[in-house]
């Protein structure tokens, strides 16, 4: 069974920001609730007390709905609840006028009155705000204060209350109303510009992935382009002189086997290009990306300069993956990024908290990105090895081996490139 602590682990930031806002309005519904139990039993009896609790638990059960319904009305889930607002509305009055008539039939009047202008007031205010959520013109939000606090006033001054506890009622509706309405158009603002953060970091994400097709088709259209017409064109000459048994027929196709030779060439140095990754840029682009997502990253140990490229290239790609994880799963707060040279071996390791208990950690296992590396470290004689590191806790850690000193150049030149595109 999934528990509560998992679920949230599970969340997106602005799921967790939108959780956060709904239990808080939520949490208004339970505390008038609450505080009408608690000041209108003890004074008023269990029958008048009983009286005023039920309309009170009906008006808090009708703010959850509406909560619910308003908040996906404003994240374009569902239809405006207008029929909701209006009956929150008719509900909210229907309250303030049964606590008005019971203050004047109970037993002590005094303490009567206290727990019936408290329950008066805690309704309405609370009322406001929860309204205030279906509602995204500012001037009906407004009209809205400006009815509720009229409104306290005529049923207060009708019922019997003196002009000046009337005004006083009216006034503490004005301004905790008021503040209660500005609390649910400030949230709800502050939900739409999370996820509307979210959404424009997706689309830049997506925007830089386009970008990079872009730029890959145009480097492939550039050095394909001309030799792949030069071996049309001198193809079809080559069809037209053997057919009339020219032997110049085997000079042209000596000559598109070349072009041809030259472009797997060509096409090998630039996929090469693409697929290499320097080591340096790579843990400084890691950094600023897990930065500016909120996540405390520290790039610590040997400096990637002097590293062989082939090194540089697959420890490159273990940076790239391992970031990308701890943004796509699990919650981090904290990564680590640590690299050394010890006993002549070149080690990478990435940690990272906030990994949920289940799936082992951010990338899993046996995910199809840690296999990748695990191919790519491989043709270099490195190895890999994921897992958790500690209760919460996830580590990645890649070794390859350094050439010896005494080995001449070539045997370092020699190291196969990550990027080598057998033909």
């Amino acid at each position: 069974m999934r528990g509560p602590g998992r679920w949230w682990r599970g969340q997106s930031k602005p799921e967790k920001v939108e959780t956060y806002t709904r239990w808080s309005f939520y949490s208004f519904a339970v505390i008038e609730f609450v505080t009408v139990a608690l000041t209108a039993m003890i004074p008023l009896g269990a029958w008048l007390g009983a009286a005023l609790l039920l309309p009170a638990g009906v008006h808090a059960a009708l703010c959850f709905v509406t909560v619910s319904r308003a908040l996906d009305w404003m994240r374009g889930r569902r239809p405006q609840p207008v029929g909701l607002l209006w009956s929150l509305t008719a509900v909210s009055a229907v309250v303030g006028v049964t606590v008005i008539g019971i203050a004047e039939r109970g037993p002590d009047r005094e303490r009567v009155d206290a727990a019936a202008g408290t329950a008066f007031g805690v309704v309405l205010i609370i009322g406001v705000g929860i309204i205030a959520l279906g509602i995204r013109e500012r001037k009906r939000v407004f009209a809205v204060v400006g009815a509720f606090t009229a409104g306290s006033w005529i049923v207060a001054f009708t019922r019997g209350a003196s002009a000046g506890e009337s005004i006083f009622a009216s006034v503490l509706v004005l301004f905790c109303g008021g503040v209660m309405a500005f609390t649910a158009i400030v949230s709800v603002w502050l939900l739409n510009i999370v996820y509307e953060l979210d959404e424009a970091r997706e689309t830049r994400t997506r925007l830089a992935v386009a970008e990079e097709r872009l730029r890959f088709g145009r480097d492939l259209h550039d050095v394909m382009g001309r030799n792949l017409a030069v071996i049309a064109l001198k193809s079809e000459l080559a069809v037209q002189l053997a057919q009339r048994d020219r032997p110049e027929a085997v000079a042209q196709m000596v000559e598109v086997q070349r072009l041809a030779q030259e472009s797997q060439r060509e096409v090998r140095e630039v996929v090469r290009g693409y697929r290499e990754a320097d080591l340096a840029s790579e843990l400084a682009g890691a950094q600023g990306v897990l930065t500016a997502a909120g996540i405390d990253c520290t790039v610590s140990g040997a400096p990637a300069a002097g590293l062989p490229v082939a090194a540089q290239s697959a420890l490159g790609w273990v940076v790239r993956e391992a970031a990308t994880n701890v943004l796509r799963h699990g919650d981090a707060r904290r990564c680590g990024v640590r690299l050394r040279v010890w006993e002549g071996r070149v080690v990478l390791s990435v940690e990272n908290d906030g990994v949920t208990e289940t799936g082992g950690g951010p990338s899993g296992s046996t995910g199809s990105g840690l296999a990748g590396l695990r191919e790519r470290l491989a043709e270099i004689d490195g190895t890999l090895e994921a897992g958790p590191a500690g209760k919460g806790l996830f580590r990645l850690t890649a070794e390859i081996p350094l050439p010896s000193r005494s080995a001449p150049a070539e045997s370092v030149a020699a190291v196969p490139s990550m990027s080598e595109v057998t033909p």
